[in-house]
């Protein structure tokens, strides 16, 4: 029987989105809280640590382009989507409606804020997304992950960090194993739901040029899209590599744990698990992002020392080729970087964040909470 009251999560339909949510999610349940997500289609099937009924599809759109159809079409599906989340919060009577970012994250988070119920939005990246940014003045507070003190909404920010899975958690305690001398070295590949096609073209034409000594230590796991996989297990396997290749992993936070190297995008909750867990990687930001957040995420890891940043554009296969090999043949250098990358971790951050909300929710100001987050 739920005793401390509702509280209201919202999400894009994206994993970047809704993992924190529903980090946070569990950890509000714990405390006693009965949560409700509200999110899109794309989020429904992930979202399986909830009932049916208390994950609620809400109208959305992505406003982009100059398109006047377009922007139409969108900002009817928006307005609808304010009028069911308003029902929706009529009936919940939440004490706090939390967003994660994402066009899905406007209704519920516009509607809350026109009927006085306290409010705040989460930010993984270090760049403000669009939904959040049309947001940021109405919330009572900002949650940052790797936000700056010196953005526009600086007086709101809270520094959290950005909410981890239980399974990253307990991953974080795993210690980075050195791959020496002829023992296999474990590569971990994955480019999220945008950026896994350049990955699938240019790690099997890098692996080509390295001598078949060196890829023979390789076996790889890599994400890829379906239309990719059968052309990349060939790839592999005319090369003499031993790979599993999906187009999803659910056990990402132990793939992560086991790897000696990665090679990735640089999504907020990409960077903020390779730091939480410490493993030394090669982060590639995605350069088509709307607001060009994966670099500003990747240099805030890299400037621990824990990953190499390469821009797409200037990442070729020989130039591939020669990081992987340096990678395999300093073990001494790995193990330096995952120390590094895991010292710059956020592990306490869900807790943060839960008690971020549970002040909130009992009615307590952001700014005299604002002190009370640690590092």
């Amino acid at each position: 029987m739920n005793t401390k009251g509702t509280i209201i999560l919202a999400a894009g339909g994206t994993g970047g989105h809704f993992f924190p949510a529903e980090a946070l999610g569990i950890e509000l349940t714990c405390r006693g809280f009965d949560v409700h997500f509200l999110t899109d289609e794309r989020a429904r099937h992930f979202l399986d640590s909830f009932p049916d009924d208390h994950v609620h599809v809400i109208s959305s759109a992505t406003i982009m382009g100059k398109n006047p159809f377009r922007f139409m079409r969108a900002l009817f599906y928006l307005i609808y989507g304010v009028c069911q989340s308003h029902r929706l919060i009529r009936r919940l009577k939440p004490r706090l409606v939390i967003g994660f970012g994402g066009y899905p994250t406007l209704p519920p988070l516009y509607a809350a804020t026109i009927m006085h119920i306290p409010t705040f939005i989460h930010e993984q990246n270090a760049v403000m997304g669009r939904a959040n940014r049309f947001l940021a003045a109405r919330v009572d507070a900002i949650a940052g992950g790797f936000l700056e003190s010196k953005d526009k909404f600086a007086d709101k920010i809270i520094i959290t960090g950005n909410p981890l899975r239980a399974s990253v958690i307990e991953a974080s305690h795993v210690p980075y194993s050195e791959a020496k001398g002829d023992e296999p070295f474990l590569l971990l590949v994955f480019g999220g739901s945008q950026g896994a096609t350049f990955f699938s073209e240019i790690v099997p034409q890098a692996l080509a040029l390295m001598d078949k000594s060196v890829r023979s230590r390789l076996i790889i796991t890599q994400q890829a899209r379906d239309s990719n996989i059968v052309k990349l297990t060939q790839s592999y396997k005319s090369l003499g590599i031993k790979a599993e290749i999906q187009p999803f992993f659910s056990n990402m936070a132990e793939l992560i744990a086991r790897a000696h190297y990665i090679i990735a995008r640089a999504g907020a909750s990409t960077v903020a698990e390779i730091a939480a867990i410490g493993r030394p990687a090669l982060l590639v930001p995605y350069p088509h992002a709307l607001d060009h957040d994966q670099m500003q995420n990747a240099l805030t890891l890299a400037f621990s020392g824990g990953v190499k940043v390469v821009r797409q554009e200037e990442l070729t296969p020989v130039g591939l080729a020669t990081i992987i090999h340096g990678a395999i043949s300093d073990p001494a250098l790995l193990a330096t970087m995952a120390i590094e990358a895991h010292a710059a971790g956020r592990i306490g951050a869900t807790q943060d964040l839960a008690d971020m909300a549970q002040a909130l929710a009992a009615g307590k100001n952001a700014n005299n909470f604002k002190k009370e987050i640690h590092t």
